[in-house]
């Protein structure tokens, strides 16, 4: 390809490109004109201080004017190349020309320009990525002796890395030793080093290929050398540069992060969070983003692979050993508890990090438990200083951050939830509302009890909305817990006027006192912060509790205003979809698990009449969909994707405090404290316990009241019993029943009402299948047995098919048999003709002959007997096998008639010939 353009050629260019950018004849400029003339300079050009003035001026007008840069991507790009191409050795030239075309590809204050002009950069980087032969150009280009062509080199292919990405990765991989010769960049003088490690770091984030040729390379080692000479988590952004390469590695890479544990260690890793003596108090910017990057490195490494269900993630399990081992738990608590004068967002990640190091792994989980921070004297548990956070966190981020980790710590660790339940002891008044200071040596549980009930005087929703979402995490599906808490006797603000009150009966309490403030600030200044999540924390812990424990349920029923309270709040206009719902499945859990007999007004069937009653079936079914369709709810289904950490969001994340918090309350589909509400378990808890409770409402709902037993001996006379008084009973006795009876036809009316207002409207699909719920359970059996029925049509004529395969097998063989015995037919005609010839010969030799004769009886009798020996024992061989195909053969028919076949007309023709052998065994006797 020849890169010398001549003068016509270059103006027939110019005017193309400008025509079809700008769309008329007088695009063409006077720096069109110039570049032109520079290029000329350049290419033609005979003295060399010559050539490499216009170099310099090339590269001044192009850095400065986005008319230059148009014009010398359609020009100029194949003149530059040939310089760094034929010119290696006038290191001037290729210094020249590869600063002309880093200024090519930077963009020039885009933002003044049209949105939808044409940019030169880009523009310039597409043109200069076609060609692999480009990119392998410049690659070569690294190896050469001078710094600045080296540096200029690197400038330029992440600029092009910036603008064409994924041109350049295909043709980076393309190329032999491309990678290597980046990765040979690290080793080199610090300016570019720090270029090429921006560059990797660029190229690595989506390419899979290039991480497993990088981490091939030595990137490891390479990076933790790069780490430690800068100072750890006291250097500069080229700490951060190396964290986030090493965190491109690393995501969602199982075998990366085992060659990391088993080449380098994770040694390296965790010296960086180890805060030096004196550091402890000073937190840069920097070193902050530096903290934030190891953490989220240390949460890639905890994180484990999310499509293989957690306890068996080996990988993962292997991580949260080798790290505990190397004591990182220590670093942890130091910058997510006892620090703080560490900004939030380091805090936060480092609680976060504490939950994924402990969650589903004994070892840890113990290590937890035992854990101490402070110092003497004045040492406290580890968990104790946590939920002090939760309860007195002034940051919603660190409130959510502490309660993961409580979340983690009891997930699927019964012991460690009896644990701390165990410590659930109410303290008196005067030490329950002691100054932050003075509980120190407060147990756990009754740290929590103390933070889960309000002075009604100062009414802090607040801090009892979130003891109530630790409780929740500590009850989670352990019924030991559960029935603990429903022991636990809260004393009465006023102890003289009134006896000790449940726990659930005050956390109700505190969720009416949560609605009406909630109604009291809407009326003035709207809706606040908390409303936006207290009410469904302590919805959650109520529905956690209930679940699968009839004793919570009725601990709940024995309070007459509770049932009516939830039925107000399902059918509140002012709540929103997810308190709604949330009251829905409050009252499913009444249903589902109420144990109470028929007797006591607060059973099952009563619960479902009251709710058919006040709202309907088909509004409160109706709440389940709402709560289901709302952003929150779908948003936790899906499921949260993490960030990766890069230079602009982690700089953002440092000054993240509540301030960007505040800013996203009026969305509450956003609201973090919801999402960690909403999680992606409790949907799919309150999915499935859904189900549930549409099928036993339904079931409930459709059969009578009372079961009336009717018993023969109460309708005879009793001995003595009066006729009138035998007549009251009777008369008693019947208007019993058409009572039952009225009232089961009134609720069947109501039940069909409700069905005909679900399928005449625009109900929802799911409100028609809750209506027709047994009639759903009939069609899926009839469905199933249909099904059933279908596949042993199916076997039978497999069956059926089987069967006339073997018949006509059978046919085939009989007229085989039938073959053989018309053979021995011939073969005794045959016998009986020689004997015919041998009476013959016999007669005419006595007539004829004088001599003695032989005894021609005797050999005519040997001769016979011989023969008939043999026939009979070949006889004998087809009889046996002809009866053991009869025998088939009758199976068979038996088979064929029961299939409906006609067998006589399968069979037509054989029976007739049967006959034969018998033909034969007459002649035989004759």
């Amino acid at each position: 390809m020849d890169f010398k353009l001549g003068r016509i050629n270059l103006n027939a260019v110019a005017q193309g490109v400008g025509g079809l950018v700008f769309g008329n004849e007088n695009s063409v400029s006077s720096e069109d004109s110039y570049v032109e003339r520079l290029l000329d300079r350049i290419s033609n050009g005979v003295l060399a201080d010559d050539r490499r003035a216009a170099m310099t001026e090339l590269q001044s007008i192009v850095a400065e004017s986005r008319s230059a840069q148009l014009a010398l991507g359609a020009m100029g790009l194949p003149v530059l190349l040939s310089v760094l191409r034929e010119e290696r050795d006038d290191v001037e030239m290729v210094r020249g020309a590869l600063e002309t075309l880093v200024s090519a590809l930077t963009p020039i204050d885009p933002a003044h320009g049209p949105k939808n002009e044409v940019q030169p950069s880009l523009m310039n980087s597409d043109l200069l990525s076609r060609e692999t032969e480009s990119i392998s150009l410049l690659l070569s280009l690294l190896s050469e002796d001078d710094f600045y062509v080296r540096y200029y080199t690197i400038q330029l292919l992440t600029a092009l890395l910036t603008n064409s990405p994924n041109r350049l990765q295909e043709a980076i991989l393309t190329i032999p030793r491309g990678i290597t010769r980046l990765m040979d960049m690290l080793m080199d003088r610090e300016v570019i080093r720090n270029e090429a490690l921006l560059l990797l770091t660029y190229l690595t984030r989506e390419a899979e290929e290039i991480q497993k040729i990088v981490v091939f390379e030595g990137a490891f080692e390479k990076i933790f050398s790069i780490i430690k000479e800068e100072g750890g988590s006291e250097g500069g952004v080229v700490v951060q540069d190396c964290l986030e390469l090493l965190n491109n590695l690393l995501r969602n890479n199982a075998s990366d992060q085992i060659l990391l544990k088993e080449t380098v260690g994770f040694e390296p890793l965790i010296s960086i969070l180890k805060l030096r003596k004196g550091s402890a108090y000073s937190f840069t910017q920097q070193k902050t983003v530096n903290l934030l990057s190891a953490l989220d490195t240390i949460a890639l490494l905890l994180t484990g692979n999310p499509e293989i269900e957690p306890g068996k993630d080996a990988n993962r399990l292997s991580n949260q050993t080798a790290l505990a081992q190397k004591k990182i738990l220590d670093h942890l608590l130091m910058l997510g508890v006892e620090s703080k004068w560490a900004a939030v967002a380091v805090r936060c990640s480092a609680l976060q990090c504490i939950g994924k190091l402990v969650v589903r792994h004994p070892q840890n989980l113990d290590t937890l438990a035992s854990k101490v921070v402070g110092e003497e004297p004045q040492v406290v548990p580890a968990l104790n200083s946590i939920l002090r956070i939760v309860l007195r966190t002034s940051s919603l981020q660190e409130f959510i951050a502490a309660d993961y980790v409580f979340k983690c710590f009891c997930e699927k660790n019964k012991e460690g939830q009896e644990l701390l339940a165990s410590t659930m002891t109410p303290q008196p008044l005067s030490v329950s509302h002691a100054k932050h200071e003075e509980d120190v040596n407060i147990p756990f549980g009754s740290m929590l009890l103390s933070g889960l009930i309000l002075n009604e005087t100062d009414g802090d929703l607040e801090t009892c909305c979130r003891a109530a979402s630790i409780l929740s995490h500590i009850l989670k599906d352990n019924i030991q817990c559960k029935e603990r808490a429903l022991r636990v006797e809260l004393e009465a603000p006023v102890p003289s006027l009134g006896a000790p009150e449940p726990l659930m009966h005050r956390v109700m309490k505190y969720l009416a006192l949560a609605s009406s403030s909630k109604n009291k600030g809407s009326d003035q200044e709207g809706t606040s912060v908390g409303d936006l999540y207290i009410q469904p924390i302590i919805m959650r812990l109520l529905v956690t509790w209930m679940a699968e424990c009839p004793n919570a349920v009725n601990s709940f029923l024995d309070s007459p205003a509770h049932l009516p309270y939830l039925l107000e709040l399902v059918s509140s206009p002012s709540a929103s979809a997810y308190v709604r719902g949330l009251a829905a499945v409050l009252l499913g859990e009444c249903v589902l698990y109420n144990s109470r007999s028929s007797d006591d007004g607060r059973d099952a069937f009563n619960v479902v009449d009251t709710i058919s009653q006040k709202i309907g079936l088909t509004s409160y079914f109706s709440r389940f969909n709402e709560m289901q369709k709302s952003i929150t709810f779908v948003s936790a289904t899906s499921g949260q994707n993490h960030k990766p950490l890069t230079r602009s969001n982690t700089a953002s994340m440092t000054d993240a405090e509540d301030t960007a918090e505040n800013d996203r309350i009026n969305q509450k589909q956003d609201h973090p404290i919801l999402a960690s509400v909403f999680d992606m378990h409790f949907v799919s808890f309150v999915k499935k316990l859904e189900v549930d409770i549409r099928e036993n409402i339904v079931d409930v709902f459709s059969r009578p009241k009372n079961t009336v037993a009717v018993v023969p001996a109460e309708l005879e006379q009793k001995g003595g019993e009066s006729d009138g008084d035998y007549i009251k009973r009777l008369k008693s006795f019947v208007e019993k029943q058409c009572t039952e009876m009225q009232d089961l036809l009134g609720r069947n009316a109501s039940l069909a009402e409700e069905v005909a207002k679900t399928g005449g409207g625009s109900g929802s699909t799911s409100d028609q299948k809750t209506n027709g719920g047994r009639e759903r359970v009939q069609t899926e059996t009839l469905r199933r047995d249909l099904q059933e029925a279908m596949q042993r049509v199916e076997t039978l004529k497999s069956e059926k098919a089987k069967v006339e395969a073997d018949a006509s097998m059978y046919r085939n063989l009989a007229g085989k048999i039938e073959s053989d015995l018309k053979s021995l037919s011939d073969a005794y005609n045959s016998l009986e003709q020689a004997n015919f010839h041998l009476d013959s010969e016999v007669k005419a030799l006595r007539k004829g002959g004088n001599g003695p004769l032989p005894d021609l009886e005797a050999i005519r009798a040997e001769a016979r007997e011989e023969a008939q020996k043999d026939s009979e024992a070949e006889l004998n061989d087809l009889l046996v096998c002809l009866g053991q195909e009869q025998s088939k053969v009758e199976k068979l028919s038996a088979r064929l008639v029961e299939l409906g076949e006609d067998v006589d007309s399968l069979l037509e023709g054989i029976g007739d010939d049967a006959g034969l052998p018998e033909e034969g065994e007459d002649e035989e006797e004759d």
